[in-house]
């Protein structure tokens, strides 16, 4: 299945992942003047806050997403060239220049081959070069999943639904160490948070899980039937105040390239 997004709707809905995205970045010590890579940048939003704390820096945004790509190019535009947007698929990353960081913010979990991931973001940095990241984690949308396998287990749902492929790699932070470790990175460290996110009413947590948390069931669904069913699984997320939350944790990661091999 393509992956591809509804960007002009995640642009509108993000506010949970920018929320993420803006305590990942104020927590990173910057001298201002850094070349950085948000791997995977969707819409800009997060992209636009690491510019502001590189303001003599550049930022090279990468997402896979053509429509993400599009719209990022658009809301960052007035911050060209020194922000610059281009495709490309982060497992195969290339980067001309090396840089001195790598942030990406709710992005790993939607690549299953963290081994090859983590090997391409080591190659991108400069030696001394640190990663940032932080992701869906072990856990994470645990019981959204289950509450929404029970609803795409009947009709009119099951039979588009049964041969979904894996959609995400919610790893641990234990494993995560290994494989950073692995891939050549040094003081690496993992941990996770809980961090539920929480939205008005159904309308809005249907929406919000249309256009992220369930978007390749809507597209394998269709707009109606998509709808139907992100609809009800938000009516069965509902708190008794009347807000639908969603169980997310976050996995962070940190690491950095050693300056010399070893």
């Amino acid at each position: 299945m393509a992956d591809e997004w509804d960007a002009g709707t995640y642009q509108r809905v993000s506010e949970p992942q920018v929320a993420w995205g803006r305590r990942v970045v104020e927590r990173i010590p910057l001298e201002g003047d850094e070349r950085v890579l948000d791997a995977g940048c969707g819409t800009g939003r997060v992209t636009r806050i690491v510019a502001e704390r590189v303001p003599r820096g550049t930022v090279e945004a990468v997402d896979g997403s053509a429509q993400m790509v599009a719209e990022a190019t658009r809301q960052l535009a007035d911050l060209a060239p020194r922000v610059r947007v281009r495709q490309g698929d982060l497992p195969e990353l290339e980067v001309q220049t090396p840089v001195d960081l790598i942030v990406s913010t709710a992005t790993v979990h939607w690549i299953l081959d963290h081994e090859r991931l983590f090997a391409r973001l080591h190659a991108a940095l400069a030696p001394g070069g640190r990663l940032v990241a932080q992701c869906g984690g072990a856990g994470n949308i645990a019981r959204t999943l289950r509450v929404t396998g029970d609803v795409a287990a009947r009709a009119p749902y099951a039979d588009a639904l049964r041969d979904m492929p894996e959609a995400h790699l919610f790893a641990d932070h234990v494993s995560t160490v290994t494989r950073l470790r692995e891939a050549g990175f040094a003081d690496a460290h993992a941990w996770l948070e809980e961090a539920p996110a929480y939205f008005p009413g159904a309308d809005a947590g249907a929406e919000f899980l249309a256009a992220v948390v369930l978007r390749r069931h809507t597209a394998l669904l269709g707009p109606e039937r998509g709808g139907a069913l992100c609809r009800a699984v938000a009516e069965r997320l509902l708190e008794p105040d009347g807000r639908m939350v969603i169980d997310y944790v976050r996995l962070n990661m940190q690491a950095r390239r050693p300056v010399a091999p070893g």
